[in-house]
């Protein structure tokens, strides 16, 4: 191993392995933190520049994001779950196997995505009306979504790529290149909506481009031949042994975020009962309850990778740590969104609202409820990572298949059918939901800790196999 990893990158996974937990949970994890908090604030910019345009366009951005989501969810899933098989044999020292995977999820990966692509181009329209689609949404925003199905190829690709730099616990370099597709999108979209006064179309466009440089990107340093990683289709295996793992970690992935994303692309066809204003406001305040959330989901993939690494190679109560301080960052974390939003809900809201009484009115009917579950849900991520890296993906599909179809979408049933409440009704389901899950979801993390120790199964490698 240490004749194919570099200096950095041996050094790197010594400290992972080794290293003061404080220090490699923050050194992981924050970089991760850090994007997705730049990356959630970005999409705050993004919706002001679509409320610049209309309300209604917010409210199709709002809404079409969710079923892209779904289809985003196959690429999602493969990554995380390939990513896991990779920390695990990378963990372990068993470079030859680790390689054998990330070409495997590579390719799988790159096989989904054009085939979406065929299958779904020419059939936008439908699909939009099958997902229940107000017909106005359908018309402001059916090009747009055409674009962002283009972008799926993109995506699939950048997420193994970045699974792969996330395994080797390369995190800051994530940072950096997703930052770098922040800033690209940022300034097309301005120079887009401000200087060109273009439609929605154009701010996919943007998000097109930004992500396609990425592509760019990753895939000619997963080609370098310094890469220890280095794509080759030697290396390229999809036999039943390999793929098996693959599809038992991903598959649950897959279907948890499909399906969460499906329950919010039904609970915003339910919103629309109160008028498609409301589903915008619902996107926006879930924008702004979700800058904690964001934090706090970067600190749970570095957890999942530090956790993964630690599993290969036998270190079973240093992946426990990992799990502990990370709960203990999330709560901080929860803590602060709380109290910041709180303080701040009326000012931020009218970044939103653009001096729309009515628009500002339902945000705040759904945020002021939805804010009160933010601890709940921010220790429901790292609940997850430690999931996600000891390999239960099974166990996080039924928590998030039970946060929608039993602890939100029936509750906002039973207020719209029977109170008289209005789109206040929205924000009280989501804070139901999002406290039900983080209690059930740190509930289930200690059963397994205990179960494990009990029958000492610590690396989770022979058990994917």
């Amino acid at each position: 191993m240490k004749a194919i990893l570099s200096k950095k990158d041996s050094e790197r996974r010594q400290f992972v392995l080794a290293g003061d937990m404080w220090r490699v949970v923050m050194a992981i994890s924050l970089p991760l933190a850090v994007y997705n908090g730049f990356n959630h604030l970005f999409s705050f910019v993004d919706t002001m520049m679509a409320s610049h345009i209309s309300s209604e366009v917010v409210s199709a951005i709002a809404y079409l994001s969710q079923i892209k989501t779904m289809l985003a969810a196959i690429g999602a899933g493969l990554a995380v779950g390939g990513g896991i098989i990779v920390a695990r044999y990378y963990g372990a020292g068993d470079i030859k196997n680790a390689k054998k995977y990330v070409n495997t999820v590579l390719f799988l990966s790159i096989g989904i995505g054009l085939t979406l692509l065929i299958v779904m181009l020419p059939f936008i329209t439908p699909i939009l009306r099958i997902a229940n689609t107000p017909e106005d949404l359908i018309s402001a925003g059916s090009s747009y979504f055409k674009v962002e199905i283009l972008m799926i190829i993109t995506i699939f690709i950048n997420n193994v790529y970045i699974a792969v730099e996330k395994a080797k616990g390369n995190t800051k370099k994530i940072l950096y290149l997703n930052l770098m597709v922040i800033g690209v999108k940022l300034l097309l979209s301005a120079l887009f909506v401000y200087v060109y006064n273009f439609g929605i179309t154009m701010m996919a466009v943007a998000t097109l481009i930004a992500h396609l440089l990425l592509t760019i990107i990753g895939l000619s340093n997963l080609m370098h031949r310094d890469n220890v990683f280095r794509l080759s289709f030697k290396e390229l295996d999809l036999s039943m042994k390999t793929l098996k793992p693959i599809i038992t970690l991903s598959l649950p992935i897959f279907f948890e975020r499909f399906t969460f994303s499906l329950g919010k692309v039904i609970v915003n066809s339910m919103s629309a009962f109160y008028g498609s204003m409301v589903v915008g406001a619902l996107g926006v305040s879930n924008n702004i309850a979700g800058i904690a959330t964001s934090v706090a989901n970067g600190f749970q993939d570095g957890e999942a990778s530090i956790i993964s690494q630690n599993l290969g190679n036998d270190s079973f109560e240093r992946a426990i740590d990992a799990f502990k301080k990370t709960v203990i960052i999330s709560l901080i974390i929860g803590g602060v969104g709380f109290l910041f939003t709180t303080t701040f809900i009326d000012g931020i809201i009218s970044l939103f609202a653009r001096g729309d009484v009515l628009f500002a009115g339902e945000i705040k009917n759904i945020l002021k409820f939805e804010i009160y579950a933010l601890i709940t849900l921010t220790v429901t991520s790292a609940a997850m990572g430690l999931l996600y890296g000891f390999g239960y993906t099974r166990l996080s599909l039924i928590i998030n298949f039970l946060r929608l179809f039993l602890f939100r979408i029936p509750p906002l049933y039973i207020l719209q059918n029977f109170t008289s409440l209005g789109s206040e009704s929205v924000g009280i389901a989501m804070m139901i939901s999002n406290s039900m899950v983080g209690i059930i979801a740190i509930t289930i993390c200690f059963i397994v800790i205990q179960k494990m120790r009990k029958e000492g199964q610590y690396n989770l490698l022979i058990a994917t196999e």
